[in-house]
């Protein structure tokens, strides 16, 4: 497994960190069990790099794969925190969820604008103070928007920028990726640790696959790319081409066989809430009054399903 110091926070990560989003409840709802034995098969063959959220429920999953495996990786979490009451409260459920007296990393997440990054200053200036106390060793950003990667150009306080970048810009809520990548490399030359999402478009560009990861993994201003996996085959999958190793036939089968999709059940209330919630614009309200998705535009972050009351909304 290949290593690089993530921009300048002393922090060293394989170059594929564990996308922990897919594993959760907004996604495939695994148990922690189930949940850390793939985690444990990524830390086994050298991946060293978690990336989670509050929001995706997997604490249990990563403290359990850490258990199993007794290996100790770098763990990037974020929170939608705004002031400093629920800042030390996301904080303090990450440490105790995960059982650590710190985090490596922590983000505010989902960032759409610099007015976003002004009304979450509250709960910033916390996580700043926490990494002065040793609590936090980095603090940083999450964003698929251009303008929030540059903002965080000239921001010496944020130390870590994760930022959606694949090969055809699907996701990105402001511009196209030629732009998203301009604004990246501005980051990584401020001495910013730069970590990308969505490398293959929310499971819309598995097909192809190899194309999608060579784009990211050919880019000299990131660092560490972020890669859902669901499976031990995907584990393996990634690893290989990280390492830049031939992927085993039965893998390749494995993995290509699968077929991800945004399912809403019939019991959706028609609601609106999942719509309000998707900044892709892939949910509308349909003339039976239901939640429909333009899987042409759905990237699979699975965050409509946090905002359905009646869990209508699934991935598979």
């Amino acid at each position: 497994m290949k290593y690089v110091e993530l921009g300048n926070t002393g922090l060293k990560v394989s170059r594929l960190c564990f996308g922990a989003l897919v594993i959760g409840s907004l996604q495939a709802k695994m148990s922690a069990e189930q949940g850390a034995r793939i985690i444990s098969k990524a830390l086994e063959l050298g991946v060293n790099f978690i990336d989670t959220a509050e929001l995706y429920g997997t604490y249990a999953h990563i403290r359990e794969a850490m258990k199993l495996s007794s290996i100790n990786p770098v763990i990037s979490t974020k929170s939608y925190a705004y002031d400093t009451e629920t800042a030390r409260k996301s904080l303090e459920k990450a440490r105790r969820e995960l059982d650590r007296d710190y985090i490596d990393i922590f983000m505010l997440h989902e960032q759409e604008s610099i007015h976003t990054l002004r009304g979450h200053r509250e709960a910033l200036e916390y996580f700043i103070e926490a990494r002065e106390k040793g609590i936090i060793k980095a603090v940083g950003v999450s964003t698929h928007n251009i303008q929030v990667v540059e903002a965080c150009t000239v921001m010496p306080e944020i130390d870590v920028v994760h930022p959606l970048v694949n090969k055809t810009g699907i996701g990105i809520g402001d511009g196209t990726i030629t732009q998203m990548l301009e604004a990246v490399k501005r980051c990584f030359e401020a001495g910013k640790g730069i970590y990308s999402m969505k490398a293959l478009g929310g499971g819309n560009l598995i097909g192809s696959y190899r194309e999608c990861m060579d784009f990211v993994l050919g880019l000299p201003y990131i660092h560490s790319i972020a890669i859902g996996m669901q499976t031990e085959e995907e584990v393996v999958m990634n690893v290989c081409v990280i390492n830049n190793e031939k992927i085993p036939e039965c893998v390749l089968e494995a993995v290509t066989k699968k077929n991800r999709k945004l399912h809403i059940d019939f019991w959706c209330e028609g609601c609106g809430n999942c719509v309000k919630r998707c900044k892709q614009g892939a949910l509308t309200i349909n003339q039976e009054g239901k939640a429909e998705v333009a899987r042409e535009k759905c990237v699979l972050c699975g965050y409509c399903s946090s905002v359905c009351p009646v869990f209508a909304i699934k991935i598979f």
